[in-house]
């Protein structure tokens, strides 16, 4: 990428996903983390403890937040008490920025508690852009979308997933939090070249990454978020920083989350490879 494109994109560093298993860690060790991103929807409450906890962490650490309900793809009327709460979080938290998936969620008023793809057609390109552009206007921010790992395709899909994502950012004027783990898995279980993915982007859109682990079966890949990166992602994360530069970076972790302590490793880890990789494109 560009000098000038990299300057222009913030860098929060190296974070993680803020889970209420570390709370108390956090708050009585202020561990070396650059920054968190939290679960929207766990935060668009009235009152009590995730409230109470995250003011009190909040004032020690910068913040992204990140949700799963926003159902940008689906054919449902936008879910306006929920951009309300949503921007109300938003002007309590002051983050850095905030982002959803590029999917679907639910049906007739159903929240399938799952992101489904969407086919990849022109049609819902404008569908897509079309929504984006509204939640921005309401929100009074652009907005980051994720790509989500993927287990069905449909037979009307005309484009390729990242030339999908790639017009919907470029048509809504929106950024892109681009999951390197998701990219690995939907690579393998729809057998395209990850690497076809990266080289698709937009640099300039892209602003934020996820990192995590998955569940490796015989024939597919499931993105669980209950284990360690694999060694794949971490090389797919070198290669995604070959072409984009310092990219603002964190782990998710969502089910069997281990002590903070073995977070701080992995992450340890992630930041290695990513100054590594810094040095090099600076030799």
């Amino acid at each position: 990428m560009s000098a000038e494109d990299e300057m222009q994109r913030p860098f929060l560093g190296y974070g993680l996903g803020l889970r209420k298993e570390h709370y108390e860690t956090v708050l009585n060790d202020h561990p070396p983390v650059d920054w968190f991103e939290i679960i929207s929807e766990n935060y668009m409450v009235d009152g009590g403890k995730p409230l109470h906890y995250l003011d009190r962490i909040r004032a020690h650490y910068p913040m992204a937040m990140h949700g799963v309900s926003l159902s940008i793809g689906s054919t449902e009327t936008l879910d306006l008490d929920y951009l309300d709460r949503l921007k109300a979080l938003i002007e309590r938290v002051q983050p850095a920025w905030f982002s959803d998936h590029l999917c679907w969620t639910g049906v007739q008023g159903v929240n399938l508690h799952d992101l489904m793809p969407l086919p990849y057609t022109e049609e819902a390109i404008g569908h897509v852009v079309e929504r984006v552009q509204r939640v921005q206007d309401h929100i009074g921010r652009q907005m980051l979308l994720e790509n989500v790992s993927s287990y069905v395709s449909y037979s009307d899909s005309q484009l390729s997933e990242w030339d999908f994502l790639r017009e919907v950012a470029e048509r809504a004027d929106c950024l892109i939090l681009l999951d390197i783990n998701n990219i690995y898995v939907s690579a393998f279980n729809h057998n395209f070249d990850p690497h076809a993915y990266l080289e698709a982007m937009p640099t300039k859109r892209i602003w934020q990454v996820h990192l995590a682990g998955h569940t490796q079966e015989d024939d597919l890949i499931i993105d669980t978020h209950d284990h360690p990166i694999a060694d794949p992602v971490f090389e797919l994360y070198a290669a995604a920083l070959q072409r984009f530069g310092r990219v603002t970076t964190m782990i998710e972790r969502d089910d069997r989350i281990p002590p903070l302590s073995e977070l701080l490793d992995e992450l340890g880890q992630v930041r290695r490879i990513a100054e590594e990789q810094l040095r090099e494109q600076v030799a």
